[in-house]
């Protein structure tokens, strides 16, 4: 261990859950949460965070129109166990009947228990898309439902599926994040279908649902290939939408019967069937 690590604190202003995004896509390690930004702790200078953060927020107040204030501040201090003072600041979560929790907490009776060993990156089940497309998932999968999960990231949806149940099958065109959903699901006993590299157009199957949690514009993107992996009467689960392109994705899926939107901060879950011609 070094005699010395770095630590970052992020202050914003807004749209925290955003740069939350950005900084899971961006590190290589994990960050803490905190009620106005984050703290990121690592043994390497972390000036070049700094300045993704710096660009970041200028695209984000241009792309949004509106002033975001950011405050970094790095400093250089005495190494200690800080990734073991870190897990001890992850809380578990508890949506619906999931009880999501660090490999380090013990499990709570009478709910559905998914563990997730977190390392350090623990953002599963916390962030509003993921929130509310397991509440989604808790209300519409049924015990023998076929489900593919796009973009599967750590596999959380998928998992919480198969504990209901129903066969899953995944994809997600991130290779780690593949191998990262295979020993999730080994670590809670479960098993996928199938699961590749890759997004839904590499499979042949239909499934009674279908969810795809990422971003607006790839929601539009794959659209056709979405509904084609549908069957009849089957449920689409659309997240990682901003309230403002709720209408621009809806406008790709007209032909398919809006069920429900689950809005959660600034974010929306779409939940919509594909009626029987």
């Amino acid at each position: 261990m070094q005699q010395h690590y770095f630590e970052l604190v992020v202050k914003v202003s807004s749209h925290h859950a955003l740069f939350s995004d950005f900084l899971s896509d961006t590190l290589p390690l994990g960050f803490e949460e905190t009620d106005d930004g984050f703290i990121v702790r690592s043994e390497d200078d972390l000036e070049t965070i700094i300045w993704g953060l710096e660009q970041f927020n200028e695209a984000l107040q241009k792309a949004l129109s509106t002033n975001i204030e950011l405050e970094c501040t790095q400093t250089k201090k005495e190494n200690s166990d800080w990734v073991k003072k870190y897990q001890q600041s992850i809380e578990p979560i508890e949506i619906e009947q999931f009880y999501i929790h660090p490999t380090w907490n013990e499990p709570k009776a009478n709910r559905i228990n998914i563990a997730i060993d977190p390392a350090l990156a623990f953002g599963t089940g916390h962030h509003p898309t993921t929130a509310s497309c397991l509440k989604a998932i808790a209300h519409y999968v049924k015990e023998e439902d076929t489900l593919l999960d796009v973009g599967c990231g750590s596999g959380i949806l998928a998992m919480a599926a198969m504990q209901l149940g129903a066969r899953v099958d995944a994809c997600d065109t991130d290779p780690v994040s593949v191998k990262n959903a295979q020993e999730n699901a080994q670590l809670n006993g479960l098993t996928f279908a199938n699961i590749w590299e890759g997004s839904s157009n590499k499979t042949q199957e239909q499934y009674n649902v279908v969810v795809a949690n990422i971003v607006a514009d790839v929601l539009t993107f794959i659209a056709n290939d979405l509904k084609k992996a549908l069957k009849n009467s089957g449920i689409l689960i659309l997240s990682g939408i901003l309230n403002q392109y709720e209408d621009k994705v809806l406008s790709y899926y007209k032909n398919l019967t809006l069920l429900e939107r689950i809005p959660q901060e600034e974010w929306i879950t779409l939940v919509l069937k594909k009626e029987e011609k």
